[in-house]
């Protein structure tokens, strides 16, 4: 039995190196010295009398048969990883934690509908996963996504329409007086604007921007669009805003109507594993009647 489990253990460092390249980077990731992780490397490679990697002075690189071991090795981990999260949500008790992961520009509307929430359910203890990468529900990362854009197509997500934001340019008071109000997309001359380093061409008032202005009224570009109020503010030029997030800021002022076609739609998503269990199902009830309150 301890063979066995020793074999996993060196599998499962193998597929470590293979991932991260080299045996430091794998001994850190693993908690462990990187002599260990050495030892176990050559020893796994002894046993199964094959090579599983080129060694390289810039690092670890597989073989044939160290890319079929760590292939089948990965596999593996997602099967445990889609357990685990299966396992998080048999908990039927309105207590616990729950995860609510999203795009990195929506707290200003979620976090005080999130304290509301905590009132209701002391028990429950939240937390707020806002970042660029959207967490795996199938791995147990979240049990509940925000998720803005396109209906997301998991086979195995619950995916529910939440709400249409409005969306358009946002300027300072100083900058309205000065370039004044934006009749309509087509007559934009001598308005300065702020965009996006990434091209997000699916996202269709930056692909209007990248599309349609000249790129000399681009006046900043970011990397996120939480910097686009530090930048209006800043006075570099107008930059596209949803409502929910512009009414914290009444520095700001609308440059123009909502564009209809710049809306963005929201997908509440929760996996199927998760989504009968008491506490999603209490959350996913709150979102929902708080979102159709903002839209009336």
């Amino acid at each position: 039995m301890n063979a066995h489990k020793n074999d996993w253990n060196d599998i499962h460092i193998a597929y470590k190196v293979a991932t991260l390249g080299t045996l430091t980077a794998a001994a850190e990731a693993l908690d462990v010295h990187h002599s260990t992780v050495l030892r176990r490397i050559n020893a796994l490679e002894e046993r199964l009398g094959t090579r599983l990697f080129h060694r390289h002075a810039r690092g670890y690189q597989v073989t044939e048969a160290g890319l079929l071991l760590t292939q089948t090795a990965e596999s593996t981990q997602n099967d445990f990883n889609r357990l685990l999260g299966k396992l998080a949500g048999t908990d039927n008790q309105l207590s616990g934690t729950l995860v609510l992961t999203t795009v990195n520009n929506m707290a200003e509307l979620l976090l005080p509908m999130l304290a509301d929430f905590q009132a209701l359910y002391p028990n429950i203890k939240l937390e707020y996963a806002a970042d660029s990468r959207i967490l795996k529900l199938e791995h147990g990362e979240a049990h509940v996504s925000i998720r803005p854009g396109k209906k997301p197509k998991d086979l195995d997500y619950v995916v529910q329409h939440l709400a249409d934001s409005p969306v358009t340019l946002y300027g300072s008071s100083a900058y309205l007086k000065k370039y004044g109000k934006i009749k309509s997309l087509n007559k934009v001359a001598g308005h300065k604007f702020i965009s996006t380093i990434e091209p997000y061409s699916q996202i269709s008032f930056i692909n209007w921007m990248n599309s349609e202005l000249d790129p000399q009224q681009i006046a900043l570009r970011v990397n996120d669009f939480n910097a686009f109020i530090p930048a209006i503010k800043a006075g570099f030029g107008a930059a596209p805003l949803n409502f929910e997030t512009a009414k914290a800021y009444p520095d700001l002022l609308p440059l123009m109507a909502p564009p209809e076609h710049w809306a963005i739609p929201q997908w509440l998503t929760t996996h199927v594993d998760m989504h009968r269990t008491s506490k999603v199902q209490a959350f996913t009830q709150f979102l929902k009647q708080r979102f159709n309150a903002l839209a009336n």
